[in-house]
C-alpha cells in the first residue's frame, strides 16, 4: 500500500465537500469552488508566476536564512552559556506574546514598502522554532557522552563538533520544516498589511475586487511552494543524516 494513499484519499473527500459547498452556496465571490480557483490561477499565471510569485520568495528565502543564523547563533549562545539562557530565553519566549499584525504595520512606517518589512515579519515568526528546538537539541545529549569525551582528552570544541552537532542535526531538520510554511505564512502577512508587490498582496487586492477565487488563487500557490519545498528539505534530512535510515 503507498505510505500517501491515505493523505490523497484525505485530500480528495476534503476538495469535494469543498466543491459540493462551493456550489450549494452558488455566490462564487464568498466561496469559489476549487474548479474555480484552479482556472483562475491559470488565467492569472502570468502576474503571478512572474512577478508576484519571485517577489514573495524573495521575502522568504532572505528572511529564512537570517531566522537560521539568528537562532542558530542563540542556540548555541545559550547552551554554551547558562548566563546567557538565563537573560536570552525569557525574552525569546517574549518575543512570540506580541502580535505579528500589530507590529507589521510599524515595520511598514519604518521602512515603508521596502523589501525589509516583509523580512522582518517572517524573521519574527520563523526564528522561534529554529532556536528553540535546535536549543533542545543540544540539551538532548546525554552529560554522560560528554564526560566520557572529557576523560578521552576531548576538549569543548571536539565534544561540540563530533557529538552534540551530529545529534542536534535531527532537530535542527524538523526546526526547519516547521519553519519554512511559517515563514511562506509570515511574507504573506506581512505582503497582506503593506506592500506593492507579492502574493499576499495580490491575494489583498483581489479581495477589493470581491474576485472569490482570485483571492484564493494566490493562497492556493503559496501553499504548494510550502509543500514542495518541506519535501526538499526531507530529502535533505535524508541525505545528511542517512544513519536514522540505516
Amino acid at each position: 500500500m503507498n505510505a500517501n494513499l491515505p493523505a490523497l484519499i484525505l485530500v480528495a473527500v476534503l476538495l469535494f465537500a469543498w466543491q459540493v459547498a462551493a456550489m450549494g452556496i452558488d455566490a462564487a465571490y464568498i466561496l469559489p469552488s476549487p474548479v474555480q480557483v484552479v482556472v483562475r490561477l491559470w488565467e492569472l499565471r502570468g502576474p503571478l508566476f512572474t512577478a508576484h510569485l519571485p517577489a514573495t520568495m524573495s521575502v522568504v528565502v532572505i528572511g529564512l536564512l537570517i531566522s537560521i543564523v539568528l537562532g542558530v547563533g542563540l542556540a548555541v549562545l545559550m547552551d554554551a552559556s547558562e548566563t546567557a539562557r538565563k537573560a536570552l530565553y525569557p525574552l525569546i519566549i517574549a518575543s512570540q506574546t506580541i502580535p505579528t499584525t500589530a507590529l507589521a504595520p510599524l515595520f511598514v512606517l519604518w521602512f515603508g514598502y521596502t523589501i525589509w518589512s516583509k523580512v522582518l515579519v517572517t524573521v519574527l515568526i520563523t526564528f522561534f522554532p529554529i532556536t528553540i528546538t535546535v536549543f533542545d537539541g543540544f540539551r538532548s545529549v546525554k552529560t554522560e557522552m560528554e564526560e566520557l569525551l572529557f576523560t578521552f582528552g576531548a576538549d569543548k570544541r571536539q565534544i561540540f563538533l563530533k557529538l552534540k552537532i551530529p545529534a542536534t542535526l535531527p532537530y535542527f531538520f524538523s526546526a526547519i520544516k516547521m519553519a519554512v510554511p511559517l515563514s511562506i505564512i509570515g511574507a504573506a502577512i506581512g505582503e497582506w498589511l503593506g506592500a506593492q508587490s507579492g502574493l499576499g498582496y495580490f491575494s489583498r487586492r483581489m479581495m477589493t475586487q470581491l474576485d472569490g477565487a482570485g483571492v484564493f488563487a494566490p493562497i492556493l500557490l503559496l501553499s504548494v511552494v510550502a509543500m514542495a519545498a518541506t519535501w526538499v528539505v526531507s530529502l535533505l534530512e535524508k541525505r545528511m543524516i542517512f544513519w536514522r535510515n540505516e
